[in-house]
C-alpha cells in the first residue's frame, strides 16, 4: 500500500551518548514524542539533519531497526549512497532493518560535475526494481550541479514505485512554474515541500512537509500545514511571524550544515534530549548561539 505523506514528515537528528555513540533510547524518546502529535505522518532518519552519511552501515541500520520497533509510524531512510549499486545495497540494508520508503539522494559526485542525462532515472529504478523500496524523489537546489530539470523530475516521477518528492528547490521562479506542471502530470504524487527557512511561500501548493525543522517544532508546522491546506494566508504568516526567530537562529547561520547542531541544541532546550553532541565534520556552536537559540524559543513559546 502506497504511503500517505500528506501532513508533517519531520526528519529527526541523530542523538548521541556523551561518548559518541548513537544514542538509541534518546532516539526511541524523541521518536515517540514526534509521533504523538496528530498530524505527523512518518518519521524520516538518516539524511542531512539526521548526519546518516557520517555513521556506519552497521550504526545505519541498528537506527532504522530500533526506531522502527520503537514508533507506529513508518520510517523512512535516507539512500545516500555514491554510485547505484552502492544505494541499492544501501536500500536492501534498510528494507531488512524495516524502513518502509526511501528518500533517494542524488549520488553525491553529480554536486559538483552534474549528471549525464538518464542516470537519475536509473538510480531510481533501480533502487526499486531490486529491493521494492518505495522512493521519494528528492529535488536539491537550484544552486548545485544535482538538482533536476522539469523533464528529468517528470520522467522519474512516472516511474513505478515513486509515490512522493521533497522539493528543496529553493528557487521560487522553479517553484511556481515547475510545480504546477508536476501536479498536473502526475496527480497520484505527493508533493512535500524542504524549504525549512522559507516555508511560508511553499504551503499553499504542497500536501505535506518533509524537514528537519518538523523534528524540532512539530506543533506550530503543522499548524502550518492546516493553514496552508486551508489556504489561510493570515494564519499561515502568524505561524510564520511567530517561527521567524527560531527559524534565523537555527538557519539563518553561516552554514546550512550548521543547523543540525542547532535542531540538536534546541531539542535540549525543550527537554527533549539530554545532550546535544554531534558528530565531526559538525563543530558544536558557542553558548552565545545557544543563547539565541533558547531565548528565540522562548519567544515562540516552545520552552
Amino acid at each position: 500500500m502506497k504511503l500517505d505523506l500528506r501532513g508533517l514528515n519531520p526528519a529527526p537528528v541523530t542523538p548521541f551518548t556523551p561518548d559518541g555513540e548513537v544514542d538509541h533510547a534518546a532516539m526511541a524518546k524523541l521518536g515517540g514524542w514526534l509521533a504523538s502529535h496528530d498530524g505527523v505522518t512518518s518519521l524520516v532518519i538518516l539524511g542531512h539533519a539526521g548526519e546518516g552519511t557520517f555513521l556506519t552501515q552497521e550504526e545505519q541500520v541498528a537506527t532504522i531497526a530500533n526506531l522502527a520497533g520503537a514508533v507506529d509510524l513508518p520510517v523512512i531512510a535516507g539512500i545516500t549512497g555514491e554510485g547505484t549499486a552502492v544505494a541499492v545495497a544501501e536500500a536492501k540494508r534498510a528494507v531488512a532493518a524495516g524502513a518502509k520508503a526511501g528518500l533517494v539522494y542524488p549520488s553525491h559526485g553529480w554536486l559538483r560535475f552534474g549528471y549525464q542525462a538518464g542516470a537519475p532515472q536509473e538510480r531510481y529504478r533501480a533502487i526499486y526494481e531490486e529491493t521494492g523500496l518505495p522512493c521519494i524523489l528528492f529535488q536539491y537546489p537550484d544552486n548545485t550541479k544535482a538538482n533536476y530539470d522539469l523533464d528529468t523530475q517528470l520522467e522519474i516521477a512516472a516511474q513505478d514505485g515513486v509515490f512522493a518528492t521533497k522539493n528543496g528547490v529553493r528557487n521560487m521562479r522553479r517553484w511556481d512554474t515547475e510545480i504546477p506542471v508536476l501536479r498536473r502530470e502526475q496527480p497520484d504524487l505527493q508533493i512535500l515541500s524542504c524549504h525549512d527557512e522559507y516555508l511560508l511561500h511553499t504551503m499553499f501548493d504542497v500536501d505535506g512537509l518533509l524537514v528537519g525543522y518538523g523534528g524540532l517544532a512539530p506543533e506550530p508546522l503543522l499548524e502550518l500545514v492546516a493553514a496552508g491546506k486551508a489556504r489561510d494566508y493570515p494564519a499561515a504568516r502568524a505561524v510564520h511571524d511567530r517561527l521567524l526567530p527560531v527559524t534565523k537562529a537555527v538557519y539563518h547561520r553561516g552554514s546550512h550544515m550548521e543547523g543540525t547542531v542547532a535542531l540538536k541544541l534546541g531539542l535540549k532546550a525543550r527537554g527533549i534530549l539530554e545532550h546535544a553532541g554531534v558528530r565531526s565534520p559538525l563543530i558544536d556552536l558557542s553558548a552565545e548561539a545557544e543563547e539565541e537559540i533558547v531565548q528565540a524559543l522562548k519567544s515562540a513559546e516552545l520552552v
